[in-house]
């Protein structure tokens, strides 16, 4: 062999040639193999083959709820402090305690009901999912940008949802739906009320607030622990849409919250919140109208101060949407050492349906992709199942050990260093509702303390879409207006009896004159000829 065909042969490829999974050079991407350049085609297509088979499989399943989602990497950094107070007061997690100290994150923010390319203008809440890569393993805060719920029990979640996804017949999301569960669950209300003022409606993900929703704990070193709730507040500032506002811009860009967040990193303005606590004793609090852990209910800042904890940046956009953005999972109970859960009902529900949907969404070792992994090591004595492709060994561990206990170089378990959290759980086993449901008061103060803008919007929003709702319906929103604030349901009210029912079948939330839209788009489009 020459010198020539020599350097010939080995620079077939360079770092820049396409190949295919198998690492075979694809010298020919525009044409696959025929019998003559006018076909038939070969079964022994390979190269065609592999790449279609794999493009018909690229779609993962679509999250049940916020599925339409952007995403971002950037870090945390601890204030060292719980407002004035020492952090180790409190808690003993690792990421809070030193002033500065930097951990990398990944957020993901989503609207809930709605598809994976649904506009970013529809009402409805905006989760608010941080992934902490700490020093001791992961730790997901997953929340909305609103800081309550729609119910309070899990059981209830799924009836929610299918109440508020479109209709089973039709496939359009429907009005009617929404408000029959919602009227037929009172607890609702508080949340109805955000939802159908311009809170419903966020201007875009940088400038909106986020909240972990649920009740959780912090554990201290001596196994002490407190009730505390979680709230992002943007340093952007916060911004809110009309209806006509927002129905304005979804004609121009239904991509628009994504964009926007995108282009902000791009050019450098990187956002940033702060995390903020509320904490209160980890007791039943008989002096409250409420019960803390009741999802639907605010704690009020008078009585439970938000303390500063540390500051999130956002500032590297992901490099493919899918790898980072679609494949990250989170899960409400994935918490470190100093953090804990709450017996709040909803959170415990959370829990197990998260992990378990992101098992059957993204697979069973979903935790070995690069965006869920955590940035420490790991060593389990798990193996198998679909898509894995390391082991999560110890370096001197016995390859033949895959259990524990063990005397022969398996694992060992790791030491306790603070105190264990040891809380007294007594009572009866039963299927109740808890005592101080309240479900109207918070609702009414929320209305007290909108803008005078923000009510007028929000009696117009529900008259909108109540009006083609059964009499019924109606009624028990009304007097659960009443109920929440005299004025409130006065506006309520007067504005149902002079509505006028626009004749739209099958709703969705925000919509006006539907009905008219199907005919419209034949009497302002064009004719043609077939070609």
């Amino acid at each position: 062999m020459t010198k020539d065909q020599s350097s010939h042969e080995t620079n077939v490829e360079n770092e820049d040639t396409l190949t295919n999974r198998q690492g075979h050079p694809i010298t020919n991407n525009q044409n696959i193999r025929t019998i003559g350049n006018r076909g038939p085609a070969t079964l022994e297509n390979y190269d065609f083959i592999e790449k279609i088979s794999h493009f018909d499989r690229e779609r993962i399943p679509e999250r049940v709820v916020h599925a339409r989602g952007a995403g971002a990497h950037g870090y945390f950094e601890a204030y060292g402090a719980a407002g004035d107070e020492d952090i180790s007061k409190y808690t003993r997690a690792k990421l809070f305690q030193v002033k500065g100290k930097q951990t990398p994150v990944f957020v993901r923010f989503s609207s809930v009901i709605h598809g994976g390319h649904s506009p970013e203008t529809l009402r409805d809440p905006r989760g608010f999912a941080v992934k902490f890569y700490t020093e001791d393993g992961n730790w997901d805060l997953v929340g909305n940008n609103l800081k309550i719920f729609f119910i309070r029990d899990a059981i209830k979640f799924p009836d929610m949802i299918h109440a508020f996804k479109p209709d089973p017949v039709t496939n359009i999301q429907d009005s009617e739906r929404f408000f029959d569960f919602c009227a037929s669950s009172p607890e609702s209300f508080h949340m109805v009320t955000f939802i159908y003022s311009p809170w419903g409606i966020p201007a875009n993900y940088r400038m909106m607030q986020g909240s972990g929703v649920n009740t959780y704990k912090w554990v201290n070193k001596h196994g002490k622990a407190v009730l505390v709730k979680y709230h992002w507040q943007p340093k952007q500032g916060i911004r809110n849409l009309t209806q006509k506002e927002a129905e304005e811009i979804q004609g121009k860009n239904f991509n628009h919250a994504t964009q926007d967040l995108y282009d902000a990193i791009e050019k450098g303005d990187f956002p940033e919140w702060e995390l903020l606590v509320q904490i209160m004793s980890d007791d039943d609090h008989p002096e409250l109208d409420f019960d803390p852990l009741d999802d639907t209910k605010l704690w009020p800042e008078d009585q439970f101060p938000w303390m500063a904890v540390g500051k999130m940046v956002l500032n590297r956009n992901p490099e493919d949407y899918f790898m980072e953005v679609e494949q990250v999972a989170f899960g409400t109970g994935v918490l470190v050492d100093g953090l804990d859960f709450s017996d709040d009902k909803m959170l415990q529900g959370r829990t197990f349906s998260y992990s378990d949907t992101q098992r059957h969404r993204v697979g069973a070792n979903y935790l070995q992709l690069p965006i869920n992994a955590p940035k420490k090591r790991v060593a389990t004595n798990q193996s198998g199942g679909q898509m894995a492709y390391r082991l999560d060994r110890g370096p001197f561990q016995n390859p033949h050990i895959n259990y524990e206990p063990s005397i022969l170089d398996g694992l060992q378990e790791a030491e306790q260093l603070g105190e264990e959290y040891t809380p007294m759980i007594k009572g009866n086993l039963v299927r109740q509702s808890i005592d101080r449901q309240n479900n109207t008061k918070q609702a009414g103060e929320t209305y007290r303390n909108f803008e005078q803008w923000e009510k007028t919007e929000l009696i117009a929003n529900l008259v909108n879409d109540l009006a083609n709702c059964d009499k019924r319906i109606q009624e028990k929103m009304i007097v659960l207006a009443e109920e929440a604030d005299t004025d409130y349901g006065l506006h309520l009210r007067e504005g149902l009896a002079h509505a006028k029912k626009d004749g739209s079948t099958n709703k969705p939330l925000g919509n006006r004159n539907g009905d008219d839209a199907p005919k419209e788009a034949i009497e302002k489009s064009n004719e043609a000829e077939p070609y």
